[in-house]
């Protein structure tokens, strides 16, 4: 009996070494759990967060453009692939929606992310579309605004802040009721 004692003696350590791992990993995930930052909390809060802006290439022609290009402009800026079947679904609606926005100091701005150009420019010319279009072939800009899938579409003020953000395909309540009332707000 006294050999078995000193055999099951560990296992009861090993168990409270574990249970106190755990406490601490949870205490330091608690002491270290700052303020939530997401677009998406910030939104919730009435908040409106400054549109992170990044620089990339055109999907059409040669150079580069940014959100910092559209200042002054109510931008919906949408997140958006080729093999995407809901980014297919959405694109005509945001087609028909630029001259809209475009008449009335807005645009559309689409950044086609995790694609080779040439699939992301055969989607454009199938949907005829005359927005503006960025690439992001590595998808680097979409972590400053939370995307995980696509389309994701966020809305920008004039002033750069976001109003509104969709995860998911947009349509056209939320054209109407989030991005009409800012181009009809006075410039």
């Amino acid at each position: 009996m006294a050999q078995r004692s000193r055999i099951l003696a560990p296992v009861p350590l090993a168990v409270i070494v574990v249970v106190l791992a755990l406490v601490a990993l949870l205490a330091y995930g608690l002491a270290s759990r700052g303020e939530d930052t997401s677009i998406d909390s910030k939104l919730a809060k009435g908040e409106h967060p400054k549109a992170p802006s990044t620089t990339l290439p055109v999907l059409f022609g040669s150079g580069s453009s940014s959100l910092g290009a559209y200042k002054g402009k109510v931008v919906l800026l949408n997140y958006w692939a080729s093999w995407c079947v809901p980014c297919r679904d959405e694109a005509p609606l945001l087609q028909r929606w630029q001259p809209v926005m475009q008449s009335k100091g807005g645009t559309v701005l689409g950044i086609d992310v995790n694609d080779i150009s040439d699939n992301g420019q055969a989607f454009a010319r199938k949907y005829k579309l005359t927005y503006p279009l960025l690439r992001d072939g590595n998808a680097h800009s979409q972590s400053a605004y939370g995307v995980l899938a696509y389309p994701e579409s966020f809305l920008i003020d004039r002033q750069g802040h976001i109003r509104a953000a969709a995860r998911g395909p947009v349509n056209e309540q939320f054209m109407r009721t989030k991005v009409m009332p800012l181009l009809e707000e006075p410039s």
